[in-house]
């Protein structure tokens, strides 16, 4: 009875979500595409008996591969033009033939990467041959203490936008999937800030290693990290939008809005993300916003202990001292357990933080400094966001022009998560999937640094 109820809601979830993004594509003059993220729970992770917890689905066949092919099943009949997967079991070759093949077979070309030290999972991203040309392919491996990794997959727009095939715009995009480390604790906060950091750095020396002029970047994936977080809020200040977040016109500040998971902890929260970042799109230096995100974090902890911006300058500079000299600073951070351990800042990321504080080189820090520099760090700037939401399709003729995206529209399913609400009959995974609607459309190549 229960799986009988349970079909018939997926059959009506799946047609409501798939008539959205449907009269999105069709109501829109210029062609689509569509990117789907979905952590589809891998089996040796997903419990079946609530009272012991070593019984995984990874013990049974039947059940595994059952919901296995009802994923894809929802996948291709959605048939996103780009679909990127976590918590792919890429440990049972059985469950990487079924969607090899199946998505083979529906035109898909798909690359998959596990883990470091044979986790048993780790990612997929697939796209639509018909839509893109596969220019390159690449991976990183964090080596970290959660062994996660990253694919970037560097592809052009084909035939279905050929009405700007012989101009000179180009049309390429850049597409990362990536799944972030589970904050088990709070030090672990500043591990997903370094993958973050370290995807951004991968990004922007790629770009520079190929010599690639600007080109829109999504970021997809599980990001383990609400709104009100430290990667949020990183990530801005980088110029990236949430596409759900900016289809719903959503602000920063709505961090309860909507819900993407339900943790082994019983918590529901936002955590899955298709960032994008065009090319015309404000962006500040990223060891600038790195330094940002981490005295953020080292703010975040001070307030936590109710100390004001007075007591935390005291607790930073050394006694009889009238400044914040580099040892004090070095300590402070220690006694914060952002360093001191094998996850905690490098010396040279240590040395970057100081170089950003001390403006005037001095090797000290006043009061003014510490105010400037680490307590009133800038934030998410705001100014260009619309650059990233709905535009026209124009053009300046006295730049040169390259392929931006609109957001068009972005859906969750199953659809009660929209509302902040976890339906308990949903069992395809303890994530629900993300849709995103893009249009393309012209615009200036200038990724401006600041």
């Amino acid at each position: 009875m229960r799986t009988d109820r349970w079909a018939k809601s997926m059959g009506r979830i799946s047609r409501i979500g798939s008539f959205a993004i449907a009269s999105s594509i069709k109501e829109n003059q210029q062609p689509c595409i569509t990117c789907t993220t979905f952590n589809i729970l891998a089996p040796i992770y997903k419990r079946i008996n609530h009272e012991d917890p070593s019984c995984r689905e990874s013990d049974y066949r039947a059940y595994w591969l059952a919901r296995n092919h009802r994923i894809l099943d929802w996948l291709l009949n959605e048939r996103s033009s780009i679909i990127c997967l976590q918590e792919f079991w890429v440990g049972n070759e059985e469950l990487v033939n079924l969607y090899e093949k199946r998505l083979g077979d529906a035109g898909y070309v798909s690359f998959k990467l596990g883990r470091t030290n044979n986790r048993g999972d780790g990612l997929l991203i697939a796209v639509q041959k018909e839509y893109f040309n596969i220019l390159n392919y690449k991976e990183l491996h964090f080596n970290d203490f959660g062994d996660r990794v990253a694919q970037l997959l560097h592809v052009e727009l084909a035939s279905p936008f050929s009405q700007w095939r012989n101009s000179n715009i180009r049309q390429e995009i850049l597409i990362v999937n990536t799944h972030l480390l589970f904050p088990h604790d709070s030090t672990l906060s500043l591990v997903r800030l370094q993958q973050v950091y370290k995807i951004l750095q991968y990004v922007e020396s790629y770009q520079n290693d190929f010599q690639l002029k600007p080109m829109p970047i999504m970021l997809c994936g599980d990001w383990n990290g609400s709104k009100r977080g430290h990667v949020y809020k990183f990530l801005r200040s980088q110029g990236f939008v949430s596409s759900y977040d900016t289809a719903h016109q959503y602000t920063d500040a709505d961090a309860d809005k909507w819900v993407s998971h339900r943790n082994h902890r019983g918590n529901i929260c936002a955590v899955d993300f298709i960032w994008l970042l065009n090319p015309d799109k404000y962006r500040k230096l990223l060891k600038a916003s790195w330094s940002e995100a981490v005295f953020g974090m080292f703010k975040y902890l001070l307030r936590r202990a109710s100390l004001t911006e007075g007591d935390a300058f005291a607790f930073l500079k050394a006694d009889n001292e009238d400044c914040i000299t580099y040892s004090g600073f070095c300590e402070a951070l220690r006694q914060l357990s952002l360093t001191g351990h094998c996850h905690g800042l490098s010396d040279e990321e240590i040395n970057d933080l100081w170089l950003q504080a001390d403006v005037d080189g001095n090797g000290v820090l006043d009061y003014k400094e510490f105010l400037q520099q680490i307590w009133n760090s800038t934030g998410p700037d705001q100014r260009d966001d619309k650059k990233n939401g709905d535009q026209d399709d124009s053009s300046n003729d006295a730049q040169e022009q390259t392929i931006g995206f609109s957001v068009k529209n972005a859906v969750l399913f199953p659809p009660e998560v929209e509302k902040g609400r976890w339906p308990e009959d949903y069992s395809l995974s303890d994530h629900a999937r993300l849709t995103v609607v893009f249009s393309p459309i012209r615009m200036p190549c200038s990724q401006l640094i600041c």
